[in-house]
């Protein structure tokens, strides 16, 4: 009977070691991916706080909102990779609950009422309903009571001398992730208009006539030709029908392909994509998302980045939704020579972040974007530094590889360094164990 219950115990022990662990990977697993989403992007949750104090009617508290975009994914980050590897056991479990106190009722309010579309819990890399995320808060609530009962009765990765150190990497991390994202543009970027895209309007997104072939027919027979060879109906050909031409090119090309974004320039109520997204042309966009907000210490260095993009043969764009009067003030203050035009404003702070922010347009593709802030004047006075390689001092790949490795490394050596002495305690204690049975027999 002793054996059956030890046994029993015994089985009941790893359930709940498997149920805890279980727990542990998605409720910290989802606080970690909700968290790192917005540090990447600090502009993004900025602009979504000021939606949040917009709707709830706080108008007078968005000068609050850039420091929420850098607090509450520091603080998801660092909640969720707590209860993750499983230190501060049973402080971490209460704190993201009386988080998710908050977040619920919050994401109740925005599923009946929808004042905010995207409730922009992941940022802009995924993208859930407003009942979807109330659901899924539900979920993490149940699972954050299930480890506030067990989370204690099941070791961590970590002991607890180092529990504090894990969370100082952790803020460094998500900080550092902020700082790039806010200084220069987001590490990996999540919205329509990445590096590679292809922009195009309304009027230009379908495909061109030398992208098809023709058929033509003439006494029952079907022949293809390419609009720079086509037939004389005169001589008895008749059009039947036409296709698009199956290129086979690189995967790189593919790619670009793949990616294509309209985007709209309105100039006197105009629209003058075409003219200004002309192929086989260079552009600098300045794009103004909040011009009245705009240092005027930044005009000489727009200035200066003008004079330079246009000796190299590229024009140069203003894009802002400000109003005429606005855009007036400020042609007055910077002495700008460049035309101002005229954008959506979702898609002026989708495309870039920054205020101002700086996008590179060559053949119609997007080559490259910075914060103005971010770019080196110096190199614009550097003869080897052309346009299109204004830009190649900032490569966001190799930061953020440099950034995970960093921290997936220290993460390991303290690891390594914590747990070393357990592992050679139980290792002595079989070996002594093993040896003095011997010497037994």
């Amino acid at each position: 009977m002793t054996k059956n219950r030890n046994s029993i115990d015994v089985e009941n022990e790893w359930v709940v070691t498997a149920m805890v662990w279980l727990m542990r990977i998605v409720v910290g697993g989802v606080f970690v991916l909700s968290g790192l989403a917005k540090a990447i992007d600090p502009w993004g949750s900025f602009y979504k706080f000021n939606e949040y104090l917009l709707a709830l009617g706080w108008g007078g508290f968005t000068g609050l909102s850039l420091c929420g975009a850098f607090a509450l994914p520091i603080i998801e980050t660092i909640l969720g990779v707590m209860i993750l590897v499983g230190v501060y056991r049973r402080v971490a479990p209460i704190l993201t609950l009386v988080f998710m106190l908050f977040m619920l009722p919050l994401t109740l309010w925005l599923a009946v009422t929808n004042a905010v579309p995207d409730c922009g819990c992941f940022g802009d890399a995924l993208i859930l309903s407003n009942w979807g995320t109330f659901g899924k808060n539900v979920a993490l609530a149940f699972g954050l009571i299930f480890l506030l009962i067990f989370n204690t009765k099941v070791k961590g990765l970590y002991g607890p001398a180092v529990q504090w150190i894990i969370a100082a990497l952790t803020f460094a991390f998500a900080l550092a992730l902020g700082l790039y994202g806010y200084f220069t543009q987001p590490l990996v970027d999540f919205r329509p208009y990445p590096v590679g895209t292809r922009l195009t309007t309304a009027v230009s997104s379908g495909m061109a006539d030398d992208e098809y072939m023709f058929i033509y027919s003439k006494d029952g027979e079907e022949v293809e030709f390419t609009i720079d060879s086509l037939p004389e109906e005169s001589d008895g050909w008749e059009f039947v029908d036409r296709r698009p031409i199956k290129h086979k090119p690189d995967t790189a090309s593919i790619i670009l392909q793949q990616r294509t974004h309209q985007l709209a320039v309105i100039d006197g109520g105009l629209d003058v994509s075409d003219d200004v997204l002309a192929s086989g042309q260079q552009q600098l966009l300045l794009l103004f998302p909040d011009i009245q907000d705009v240092n005027i210490a930044h005009t000489f260095v727009i200035n200066e980045l003008t004079e330079y993009a246009r000796a190299q043969g590229a024009s140069v764009y203003g894009i802002t939704s400000a109003s005429e009067s606005q855009i007036d003030q400020w042609n007055d203050i910077s002495m700008a020579d460049y035309p101002m035009l005229n954008a959506d404003d979702s898609d002026i702070k989708m495309m870039a972040r920054g205020n101002p922010a700086v996008v590179y347009v060559n053949d119609g593709f997007v080559k490259w974007k910075r914060t103005l802030g971010s770019i080196n004047a110096e190199r614009l006075r550097d003869p080897k530094v052309t346009l299109a390689t204004l830009s190649s001092d900032y490569n966001a790949g190799d930061i953020l590889r440099r950034l995970v490795s960093a921290y997936l490394l220290l993460m390991a050596a303290l690891l390594i360094f914590n747990r070393t002495h357990v592992l050679m305690k139980f290792l002595y204690e079989r070996l002594f164990k093993k040896n003095k049975q011997s010497e037994d027999d």
